[in-house]
C-alpha cells in the first residue's frame, strides 16, 4: 500500500529560516486525464521527488491531507486522476483550510524545484502555496513570492526554483492555503501533478515485513489455555498443518478446520486448533500444505509467564503520561524517555496550578489549580470522564487483587513498579492511582469560588486550541482554560472517589475522609443540577459530550452504597433502570449498538462489577443475580469469538463498522471474562480472555501487534506528541506496552481518509502513523484495562482447563462439584489444591462448593475430606 513508503517526518526547528526563489514561471495549459505516472514525462523520476504522491491516479492521495483552523470546514476527494480541496466555510484565516504533505526533508544548500498543476471549479479563486516549518514559527523556504495565485477553471502549471539556504529541517510540509478572504463556500482546487525534485535524492527502500498467511499470538500461549490460529487461504478443503520448534523439528501435525468468509475481513480463513499441545518452548512456528509463498505463520513462544513483562509495561504507561512532575532515569527506564515536568508555569509553558475558567459561558470566572494527574492520549489535555474509567479500572485491580491474597505480586506491591514514590511503605498501584485521585479531587468547585455549583466538576482542563504533534509539556505555550462543570464529571468524581476511601480507609484515614466528603458533595451537587451536559465541540480538546447520564447516577451510587452502606444510595440503585446490569451491546449514545460492556460513556457495569465484588450489605441473592449477568454477558462474546475467524469477542455494529478504539471495547470485555471466571469456575471464561488478547497481540486481519515493544509486527508510531519519533529522530520511540485504539472504520482523521478506499473491511482500516489518530491513538482508558488484562493472565491465565460448566443460573450448590460439571473428580481435587496454595483462588459458588465440611472456611481439612471422598474412604461429605 502507498503508506509503507512514507519516510520519517522529523521536528520544527526553532531557528528562522531565509529562502531564496531564483525562477518563477506561471503559464495556463489545456486540462488533461492521465493513466499513470509512466504517461507524466515531465514529472521528474519518483526516486528523486520528496513527494510521495504525486500523480493522484490510483483513486488515493496519502499522504495528502487537509487541515482544519479557525472555523475552516472542509473535504477532500479524488476525481479523474487529481486531488481536491472542497471547501465548505472558508473561515477566519487564509490557513483555516489546507492541504498539505508532511513528511519532508530540507537539506541546507540543496537547489529544489517545485512543479504543481492547479486550478477551480471558480474563476477567481485563489490559493496560497508554500514549503516550510509545519509549526512554530512556520517560517517558509518557498512561498511563490508571496503571491496568491489566481485560479481559472483551466489548469495552471507553477514551477519554480529555490535553494535552502538555512540549516537542514526535517520537519518540512507542502502546504496550499485556501481559507479565509481567498475562498467562498462552495469552492473546488483541483491538484495534479504535484513534484518537489532534488537531484541528488533517493528515497530510501523501505523493507516492509511479509504478511504470512498463518495469523498467530506473536508474543505467545499458554501451556493450558486454548490456542488457535488463523490461515488466510482460499482452500474450500481442509488443509494440512506443521507445528515446528525453534530447531526446525517438527513437534504437532494436524488439519485445519474450514471456517469460510470471515464478514469483518473479508478474508476467507480455516482454523488451526493446537490447544493439546502443552510443551513450554521458544520460537514455535507453523507452516500450512498450500502452494502459497507465505505458508508460515510468525514465531511465538507457549510460556507460563508470556505477560510476566508486559503486564509491567502496561502499567508504567500512566507514569509515562503524568503531568506536573519530571519523568526521569531510572523510572523511566530509557534516557531518551526523560523529560521536564509538564504543566507547571515554567516559561514558555503557562502551566496548570493557576488556570482560569472559560469565559462568557454562565458560569463564574476564577482560577484553580489542576495540576498533577494524566495526560489523556497523545493530546496534553486532562479529562475528568475519560479519567475517571481509568481510575476505576486501576482501583479495581488492586480490589480484585487483594481479594485474591495476591498483593505481594507485582505491580501490586511496594517497590515493584519502579515509580518515584516505590519504598514508601504503600502498594505500587495505589500510589499511581492517587495521581489521578488527586487531580480529579482538584477540577471540584470549592463552594469559595461559586456557591451555587460548589462540588460540581470541571469536565476537563486543557488549551485554549490544539497544539502540533512534536511538542514535549513544558513547551506547551497555549494558554490552558477550566471548561465548564458537567453533570458527568460530577458523578465520575462521586463515584471514583468513594471507591478510593474505601481503599485508602484502613491505610490513610486522613485522605480517606477527604475522598469521601467530596464523593458525598458531588453526589449532592449532580442530584442538584442533574443536567449539566458537555458540549459536543469545544476547541482545544477532545468534548467528551455525554447526554444520558443514569448510568453514571448508578455507578456512582453503587461505589456510594459500598462504601457508606447509606439507604439513600441502595434505594437508588435498586430504583436505577441498570440495576445489576452488564450490558454485551451498550445501548446509549456513541456507543449505541457496539459490543462491550462499559466505556468512559457508558459506565454502568462499572458499579455492577463493584456490588459483584466488593462485600456489601445487598443481600447474597442480588449479589448472585450480578455475579449471573455478568456471566451472560460474558457467554455473549464467547459466542462472538467462536463466530469470527480471528476469535475476538466483538463484531461490527448494525452499519459493519468498528468503531474508534475497538481495541479498547475487547479490553474492557477481558474484566468481565475474568470475574465470569472468579463467579462460575469455568476456564471457557479464562480462554475467552485469551483468545481475544491473541487478536491484541497478533491474530487478526493486518497482522498486526497493537502493543509497541511486543511481536514481529509491533506498533511502532502511535499517536502523541513526545513519542514523535516518526516526525523527527529528536523525539523518542514510545516505550513498550502501549496498546492502540486500533481499526475504525468510521474513517474520522484526514490521514486514513487519504490512505485507504471507503469499501476496506472494516477490521483492516487501520494505519500504523502518528498521524491516524482515530485509528492510532493512544489512551490512559485503553491502557487501564490493558494492564488489568496482563496482570490479572500472569496470574491465573495457565490455571488447567477444567472442561466444565457452570453455575450462573445459582442452581443448588453440591459440594466438592467446584467447577459444576456435574461429576465430583480429580479436577475439583486440584481447584481445591491451586486454592490452597494461592495459585488461583476461588470465590462466589466455586469457594462454597469447596467447603465440604460446611464450617464457612476453605482449609485443609476440606482438602483432606475431599481426598477421602475421591479415595473411596467416604462415600459423603
Amino acid at each position: 500500500m502507498i503508506y509503507n513508503r512514507v519516510k520519517n517526518a522529523n521536528k520544527l526547528k526553532s531557528v528562522i529560516a531565509a529562502f531564496a526563489v531564483t525562477t518563477l514561471l506561471t503559464t495556463s495549459i489545456q486540462p488533461a486525464v492521465y493513466a499513470g505516472e509512466d504517461n507524466h514525462p515531465e514529472l521528474p523520476p519518483y526516486q528523486k521527488d520528496l513527494l510521495y504522491e504525486r500523480t493522484f491516479d490510483e483513486g488515493l492521495c496519502y499522504p495528502w491531507h487537509t487541515c482544519e483552523d479557525s472555523g475552516g470546514v472542509c473535504d477532500f476527494d479524488v476525481k479523474n486522476g487529481a486531488l481536491v480541496l472542497k471547501i465548505t466555510n472558508p473561515g477566519q484565516n487564509e490557513w483555516s483550510c489546507q492541504m498539505r504533505h508532511r513528511g519532508i526533508t530540507l537539506v541546507q544548500g540543496r537547489k529544489y524545484t517545485v512543479r504543481f498543476k492547479v486550478w477551480s471549479n471558480k474563476n477567481g479563486a485563489k490559493v496560497y502555496a508554500k514549503i516550510g516549518m509545519q509549526g512554530e514559527p512556520y517560517t517558509d523556504y518557498w512561498n511563490n513570492g508571496f503571491q496568491k495565485i489566481d485560479l481559472t477553471t483551466s489548469p495552471k502549471l507553477v514551477q519554480a526554483e529555490f535553494t535552502m539556504n538555512s540549516e537542514t529541517d526535517e520537519t518540512v510540509e507542502f502546504t496550499f492555503h485556501a481559507g479565509g478572504a481567498l475562498n467562498t463556500a462552495g469552492t473546488e482546487i483541483y491538484f495534479d501533478d504535484i513534484s518537489l525534485y532534488d537531484p541528488l535524492h533517493d528515497k530510501p527502500v523501505i523493507e516492509v515485513l511479509e504478511m504470512p498467511d498463518v495469523r498467530v499470538n506473536q508474543v505467545g500461549y499458554y501451556p493450558n489455555r486454548a490456542k488457535k490460529a488463523t490461515v488466510v487461504t482460499n482452500s474450500t478443503s481442509p488443509v494440512g498443518w506443521t507445528l515446528y520448534d525453534s530447531s526446525g523439528r517438527a513437534v504437532k501435525t494436524g488439519t485445519t478446520k474450514v471456517k469460510g468468509l470471515d464478514k469483518d475481513s473479508q478474508d476467507y480463513v480455516h482454523i488451526i486448533d493446537f490447544s493439546d499441545f502443552t510443551t513450554p518452548g521458544k520460537g514455535y512456528y507453523f507452516k500450512v500444505d498450500t502452494n502459497s509463498s507465505k505458508n508460515y505463520s510468525h514465531k511465538f513462544d507457549i510460556s507460563e509467564d508470556i505477560l510476566s513483562d508486559m503486564k509491567m509495561d502496561a502499567i508504567k504507561y500512566f507514569y509515562h503520561n503524568r503531568s506536573g512532575i519530571a519523568i526521569e532515569m531510572p523510572y523511566a527506564g530509557r534516557q531518551d524517555l526523560t523529560r521536564p515536568a509538564g504543566h507547571i508555569g515554567v516559561y514558555p509553558n503557562l502551566g496548570d496550578t493557576n488556570v482560569p475558567t472559560w469565559p462568557n459561558t454562565g458560569q463564574k470566572n476564577y482560577s484553580l489549580d489542576v495540576s498533577g494527574g494524566w495526560y489523556d492520549a497523545g493530546d496534553h489535555g486532562k479529562y475528568v470522564v475519560n479519567g475517571g474509567i481509568s481510575l476505576w479500572t486501576m482501583l479495581n485491580q488492586y480490589e480484585r487483587a487483594k481479594k485474591d491474597n495476591v498483593l505481594h505480586l507485582a505491580p501490586y506491591k511496594d517497590g515493584s513498579m519502579n515509580i518515584p514514590e516505590s519504598g514508601n511503605g504503600l502498594y505500587d498501584i495505589l500510589d499511581e492511582a492517587k495521581w489521578e485521585m488527586d487531580f480529579i479531587l482538584k477540577m471540584q468547585v470549592p463552594s469559595s469560588k461559586d456557591p451555587d455549583l460548589a462540588g460540581m466538576v470541571h469536565h476537563k482542563v486543557h488549551d485554549e486550541s490544539w497544539t502540533a504533534l512534536g511538542l514535549l509539556p513544558h513547551e506547551d505555550p497555549k494558554q490552558r482554560y477550566l471548561r465548564p462543570v458537567s453533570t458527568a464529571a460530577t458523578l465520575n468524581l462521586a463515584a471514583t472517589a468513594a471507591q478510593a476511601a474505601r481503599i485508602w480507609k484502613d491505610i490513610d484515614p486522613s485522605y480517606s475522609n477527604k475522598c469521601l466528603q467530596a464523593a458525598e458533595a458531588a453526589w449532592e451537587a449532580a442530584k442538584k443540577h442533574p443536567k449539566i451536559y458537555a458540549p459536543n465541540e469545544q476547541p482545544g480538546g477532545g468534548p467528551y459530550n455525554d447526554e444520558y447520564v443514569e448510568d453514571e447516577f448508578y455507578w456512582a451510587a453503587c461505589e456510594l452504597f459500598i462504601t457508606t452502606g447509606k439507604s439513600e444510595y441502595k434505594d437508588y440503585i435498586k430504583s436505577s433502570r441498570h440495576y445489576l446490569e452488564m450490558p454485551s451491546i451498550l445501548s446509549s449514545g456513541e456507543d449505541d449498538g457496539l459490543y462491550g460492556c462499559f466505556t468512559w460513556g457508558s459506565t454502568q457495569g462499572l458499579g455492577t462489577v463493584s456490588l459483584a465484588l466488593i462485600p456489601n450489605d445487598l443481600g447474597e441473592s442480588e449479589i448472585q443475580k450480578a455475579r449471573q449477568n455478568i456471566a451472560k454477558a460474558a457467554d455473549v462474546w464467547l459466542a462472538n469469538i467462536e463466530e469470527q475467524g480471528y476469535g475476538l469477542p466483538i463484531k461490527a455494529d448494525r452499519n459493519g463498522n468498528y468503531p474508534w478504539g475497538s481495541n479498547s471495547f475487547i479490553l474492557n470485555t477481558m474484566i468481565v471474562f475474568a470475574y465470569a471466571y472468579e463467579y462460575t469456575g469455568d476456564t471457557k471464561y479464562l480462554d475467552g480472555m485469551t483468545s481475544s488478547m491473541d487478536y491484541i497481540l497478533g491474530r487478526n486481519a493486518l497482522d498486526q501487534c497493537y502493543v509497541t515493544g511486543y511481536g514481529e509486527r509491533p506498533l511502532q508510531n502511535p499517536h502523541h506528541r513526545f513519542w514523535a519519533y516518526q516526525l523527527s529522530k529528536k523525539f523518542p520511540k514510545p516505550p513498550a506496552g502501549c496498546v492502540s485504539g486500533g481499526p475504525n472504520s468510521n474513517f474520522q482523521d484526514p490521514t486514513i481518509n487519504a490512505a485507504m478506499k471507503k469499501d476496506t473491511p472494516p477490521q483492516k482500516c487501520f494505519m500504523d502513523h502518528i498521524d491516524s489518530w482515530s485509528t492510532n491513538e493512544i489512551t490512559i482508558n485503553w491502557n487501564a484495562p490493558f494492564a488489568w488484562a496482563t496482570a490479572y493472565l500472569d496470574e491465573k491465565g495457565n490455571t488447567p482447563s477444567n472442561g466444565g460448566g457452570t453455575n450462573p443460573g445459582g442452581e443448588d450448590i453440591v459440594l466438592g462439584d467446584i467447577n459444576f460439571d456435574g461429576d465430583i473428580n480429580s479436577i475439583d481435587y486440584a481447584l481445591l489444591k491451586a486454592h490452597l496454595l494461592g495459585i488461583n483462588k476461588l470465590s462466589g459458588d466455586a469457594l462454597k462448593a469447596a467447603d465440604v465440611d460446611k464450617n464457612g472456611d476453605v482449609n485443609s481439612i476440606d482438602y483432606a475430606k475431599m481426598k477421602q471422598y475421591l479415595l473411596g474412604i467416604s462415600k459423603e461429605f
